[in-house]
């Protein structure tokens, strides 16, 4: 049977299913013209710079970091350029350990730079470049060139090196460099100078070349290099060159610094010298030392367990952290403090019997010396006056006193980690302890502060610094060790600004009476004999300080102590006397009396800086052994001494 089709329906289905389809294609044609439109408009940009990212490398270029030099010019930091074996463990395809043993086929790679590849691996991320042999000769970057393709993720790199020439010679000052740590790295990304660490593997860790990390470190510069779909580099597209750091002048004279480090030899102490008219420091000496290229490339355990663990602490930076009483090295202050206050007039008499009785308590005072007024205080160094001056001023006028000439006070010095010390006060009391007792200030406790005991803790650089404002006139100048910066492309000095010299108000005549007292302690008092015939005249005091509490029932007697303790001895000086050029403090922990063992190494310091006078070898040996009292032995020009004292090892 013929079937009877309806041609108009058909038709009309025929339309709406032409019509949903030629919508679908014009959809798909509007999305792809919208995806087109926003790949080649909007995304433009961004999409340009992922392709050329994906062809092009941007490679950070690290400045060559800025030199580090004495006031003389003598360099005590500086780079090196040698080879590494670098080896980058993520595209090493094969266990590290594997790969190591490998490499020790090829170059050696000893336990010790195993243990260093370790941890620096502790520290770093999977993708870093770290080096597994340091310093190889040109032998060995050959026969390692010959072998490179066994040995994916290895890589031989031109690195510079920094390099202290002098070695222990002002190691406390100049600080050294390591590579950059995790603590460093976040550090580092959270300032505003993130960018300038782009392949950046070390920072300044101590002293000078942490201080002033952001002068010495540059500025990082770009290569922008082709690259092909392996990695590899095809050409250079563009360049941006790194600015190297500045170089940095110190105000110490390294001839001086090494002098003193030589004169202490084995014994445990420390050294400021200041120049008083601007705060410049000449010498700055921690002993023992350490060498900072142990540090660069990360110490061994084994050097570092006897570095750390030694009893003599060579890492402890004793004028900077180390704490000490000032023994009566605090009298030419307390002098001055009751003339500034009233509570003593310079022709006021204390009759000193050799001891001092306070509720009940008795004070020894070693000899008895009679009638004694200020300036006799200072030269005979009478215990009972600066006993009777103490409890007559309270705690919390000596501290508001001693405050402005920077004791117990952060100085202001250019390298980090100063300690404060202790400048006591009935507050400083309550805040320190816990239990009621412990925080109550007690009378008796303020007498012995009049003699540098008691709670009194200060470091080398405080008493150094208010002895220079002292000599100053009462001008107090911030010390610093950073005299000048010198530009790297121009190569020109420039004067590192200072703020002025803050006067304290003293009467210029209680002044001149606490400098002519200190001169009369080298003239007739405790440091004649040590300054006898020296081509100067100078002010000092010396001082003798307890390293433990000795009852007041027993008398002291270094032979029945252990060597670690026995009094300090110290010293304070200034010199020449009419125009102060140079103040000093020193001490020499537990070796006894100052004028016995600091003042002489204060001599020979004053002897080098104001006439250009270096010790014979037979009083350099005599010092070491602390025997020497005034020079012995013909004395050396500073000039025919320096440059061999001086050759890098």
């Amino acid at each position: 049977m013929t079937e009877i089709r309806n041609v108009e329906a058909e038709l009309v289905r025929f339309r709406v299913r032409l019509a949903v389809v030629a919508l679908a294609v014009l959809v798909a044609f509007g999305l792809l013209a919208w995806r087109l439109y926003h790949l080649q408009v909007s995304r433009h940009t961004d999409l340009a710079r992922q392709a050329e990212t994906n062809r092009t490398a941007v490679v950070p270029i690290v400045p060559h970091r800025g030199e580090i030099l004495d006031r003389n010019g003598v360099v005590l930091a500086t780079n090196y350029k040698a080879y590494t074996l670098e080896i980058t463990p993520s595209r090493l395809g094969r266990p590290v350990d594997e790969a190591i043993d490998a490499i020790g086929e090829v170059v050696e790679v000893t336990a010790r730079d195993r243990k260093r590849f370790r941890r620096l691996l502790e520290d770093s991320r999977n993708f870093e470049s770290l080096p597994i042999r340091m310093r190889l000769s040109d032998e060995e970057v050959a026969r390692f060139a010959a072998q490179r393709y066994r040995f994916p993720g290895v890589e031989i790199k031109a690195r510079l090196f920094r390099t202290y020439p002098l070695g222990e010679t002002g190691a406390h000052v100049i600080g050294y460099i390591g590579r950059i740590n995790q603590r460093d790295k976040e550090r580092i990304e959270d300032s505003d100078d993130a960018a300038n660490y782009r392949g950046t593997d070390y920072i300044g860790k101590l002293g000078v070349e942490a201080s002033y990390e952001n002068v010495l470190h540059g500025t990082t510069g770009v290569e922008q290099m082709e690259t092909s779909a392996g990695g590899y580099a095809v050409r250079r597209l563009a360049s941006h060159p790194a600015k190297p750091g500045d170089s940095i002048r110190l105000s110490i004279d390294i001839h001086l610094q090494k002098l003193v480090e030589e004169m202490y030899g084995e014994r445990r102490g420390a050294l400021v010298a200041i120049d008083p008219a601007n705060g410049e420091i000449l010498a700055f000496v921690s002993k023992p030392t350490y060498d900072p290229n142990l540090f660069v490339e990360g110490i061994d355990h084994e050097t570092w367990d006897e570095l750390n663990n030694s009893l003599d602490k060579p890492l402890l930076n004793r004028a900077l952290r180390g704490t000490y009483p000032p023994g009566s090295t605090y009298k030419p202050f307390m002098g001055l403090a009751a003339l500034e206050t009233g509570k003593r007039t310079p022709g006021a008499i204390t009759l000193d019997g050799g001891s001092w009785t306070f509720a009940g308590h008795t004070f020894r005072s070693g000899h008895a010396l009679g009638s004694v007024d200020l300036y006799r205080s200072i030269v005979k160094s009478s215990n009972v006056y600066y006993y009777q001056l103490a409890n007559d001023m309270g705690v919390n006028a000596i501290h508001d006193f001693m405050k402005p000439l920077g004791f117990g006070q952060v100085t202001g010095i250019d390298i980090p980690g100063e300690t404060r010390g202790i400048l006591p006060s009935t507050q400083w009391k309550r805040a320190t302890y816990r239990r009621p007792e412990q925080q109550k200030w007690y009378a008796g406790e303020t007498i012995s502060l009049g003699i540098g005991q008691g709670y009194n803790n200060f470091t080398m650089l405080q008493l150094a610094s208010a002895t220079a404002t002292v000599a100053g006139g009462g001008v107090r100048h911030v010390p610093h060790l950073v005299k000048a910066r010198q530009d790297a492309q121009r190569q020109q000095l420039a004067d590192v600004p200072q703020p002025p010299g803050q006067r304290l108000g003293y009467r210029p005549e209680h002044v001149a009476l606490v400098q002519r007292a200190m001169v009369g302690v080298t003239q007739e008092g405790t440091s004649r004999g040590v300054f006898a015939n020296a081509p100067y005249l100078s002010g000092g005091k010396t001082g003798t300080a307890q390293a433990v509490t000795i009852g007041q029932k027993s008398r002291y007697d270094a032979r029945r102590l252990a060597e670690h303790q026995r009094d300090h001895s110290l010293y304070i000086a200034f010199a020449p006397a009419e125009n102060p050029r140079i103040a000093v403090a020193a001490i020499v922990e537990n070796a006894g009396f100052g004028a016995a063992h600091a003042a002489p190494l204060v001599r020979r310091v004053m002897d080098y800086w104001l006439a250009g006078i270096y010790p014979s070898e037979a009083d350099i040996a005599a010092l070491q052994r602390g025997q020497a009292g005034a020079p012995i032995g013909t004395p050396r020009r500073v000039a025919d001494v320096v440059p061999r004292a001086l050759a890098a090892p």
